[in-house]
Formats: structure tokens, sequence, C-alpha cells
């Protein structure tokens, strides 16, 4: 999985143009800020450097986790989509995930707080063609206000940011700003999977209607010690690598997330939790069904081989 090409570019460009000492600096810095500091209310991004060197290091992961979620999410989700509301955009990743996943989609209103942010995530709509209307707002996640309304609401990365009452208050005024869908995405650790859990009990109560990942409104069935995430596979480009310190083509970013529709939708019947085990003539499979998680094995006698063979992780069966 690749951003979209203009905006590969224009990224690569502007990182190109700046010292690749400093950036290397600067995501080492971000990582560590992001380990020690965050949801304890401290800004973690405070220069274009690490602005520059964030996009590099993170768009294409988040735009990864996005698409993935909404992609799977579309395959239950048959409504048009005009108007996104992106919660917490940083520069602006999942504004192009929405877009590749909702191509009928009019207009993006992009909401973040951070000054550098919304400069670069600007720029970067500029200048790599964004096709189609879009507006950036000055905003905290933890202000109080009214968003409006808008056919689909995400909220990507920023939810683990806030302490237990305040992401109630807010996946509330989610929830009441989204028309059609609410997708909220969290990084796929024990942490992130627990915070999605509990929204998940939250927008239920709230009357919302699963649309994926589960194949139903029943209480998780995850065992403590267990968690559900997914893998989105991005590529890496010599300058990501470069930042991260590694030399693999490409990184796995694992996300939790969930979509909540306001009216009834289809769900999957069962979904795939892990990568499957793939042996000579058979294949594991972890699912998530109206059941409970259950183990099974294709063999290739059955007809359900060809298509377990081509499955992965979060995909449905």
């Amino acid at each position: 999985m690749e951003l979209p090409i203009n905006l590969k570019h224009i990224i690569e460009e502007k990182a190109g143009a700046l010292d690749t000492k400093k950036l290397i600096a600067a995501s080492k810095s971000i990582t560590d800020k992001y380990k020690n500091d965050s949801g304890k209310g401290k800004r973690l991004i405070s220069d274009n450097i690490e602005t520059t060197a964030y996009s590099v290091v993170r768009m294409p992961a988040t735009f990864g986790a996005v698409f993935s979620a909404l992609k799977w999410t579309r395959e239950h989700f048959d409504e048009e989509i005009a108007t996104v509301l992106d919660v917490g955009a940083g520069t602006g990743a999942a504004g192009w995930a929405a877009f590749e996943a909702f191509p009928e989609m009019e207009r993006l209103t992009a909401l973040e707080r951070e000054e550098n942010m919304i400069a670069l995530g600007k720029s970067y709509m500029a200048e790599g063609d964004f096709p189609v209307e879009y507006e950036w707002i000055k905003g905290d996640i933890s202000a109080e206000g009214n968003y409006g309304h808008f056919d689909l609401v995400t909220a990507s990365y920023v939810l683990n940011e806030l302490e237990e009452t305040a992401r109630e208050k807010l996946v509330k005024r989610l929830f009441d700003t989204a028309e059609k869908l609410l997708v909220i995405i969290e990084p796929g650790t024990v942490t992130g999977f627990n915070n999605i859990r509990r929204i998940r009990e939250q927008l239920i109560e709230m009357g919302g209607y699963i649309v994926a990942p589960c194949p139903h409104t029943s209480d998780c069935p995850m065992e403590n010690g267990d968690w559900c995430h997914f893998t989105a596979r991005v590529s890496r480009t010599r300058l990501h690598k470069l930042l991260k310190g590694g030399d693999a083509p490409f990184e796995d970013e694992k996300f939790s997330y969930i979509a909540i529709a306001k009216k009834p939708a289809s769900k999957s019947e069962r979904r795939i939790l892990r990568h499957p085990t793939i042996e000579s003539g058979r294949i594991g499979l972890r699912l998530c069904t109206d059941k409970g998680v259950e183990d099974i094995t294709v063999t290739k006698k059955e007809p359900l081989f060809k298509k377990a063979r081509k499955a992965d992780c979060g995909d449905e069966i």
C-alpha cells in the first residue's frame, strides 16, 4: 500500500530540501516524545523540521491504517459520503485516505491544533492537487464546541491522548456530529484496543450500529491478555528508511478500529483476526464470529480454500 503518487512526491520534495541529519534527529525526538509524553497534554511537535519528519514517517502508516479501516467499512456501508470531518488531522493523511475510500466525496474539513501541522497539511493538499474542496480549522479536540454535521467523521490516533471522562465526552460529540458514519482508529496495542472496546460499548449504548469490524453487537469476546488489531502493510521510501533506521522496504502498521453508523447496516459474518497460518494443503484461521472467537482449519478439498489463500488479517471470510 502506498500514498497517492502526488502526495508522495510532494512529501519527498519538501523533506529533501531540509537537512537530513536534522530530520533524523527530529524523527528520534518525536518517537521519544510519543513514547514518554503522549496523553499528558504536552505539545509533541514543535517546529517545521519535526513536522516534516513526522509526515515522512507517520503519514504512510496513518494513511494505510485509515484506508484499510474505511475499505472494510465500505464493504458493508452503501450510502454516499459527500462531507468528511477529520478530527486531530495532523498533516492530513486521513483526509487523503477518505477520498481513496469514498471517491464521491465533495468536501473535507480538517481539525488540528498545531499550526505547523496545519501549514504543512495545507501545502501538501495545495501542491499535491487534493481532488476535492477542503478547509483546515485550528482547534483542540479537548475543547468544548459544536463541530456541525458531516456525513463521515474520522478520528485516528487521537483519543488515546485523553483521559477517560474527556474521551467519553468527545466520542459523544463525534457521534452527534456524524450524520451517517463515525470511524475511530487507535494504535494496535493493548491500550489502543481497550480504548476501542470502551468506545464500542459507549456507541452501542448511544444507539449506534456496528458496520465493522465486529460481526455482532454482543460483548467483545477477546480474553484478557489478547487484543483485536489489524495490519496495514505500507511501502517505505529511501528517506523513510533512513529516518526510521531500518532497511526493510515496508512496515506493518498495527491498528484497532470501530466503524459505527446511524442506521442499521449489514455486518461481516466472520472476520479474520490474525494472519492465516498456511501449511501444505491446509490453512489455519482465527476468526471473530457472532458465536465468539473460533479457530478453524480449511483444507484443500474445501470450497473455501481458494478464498482463504488470498485472505489476510482483517478480511471477512
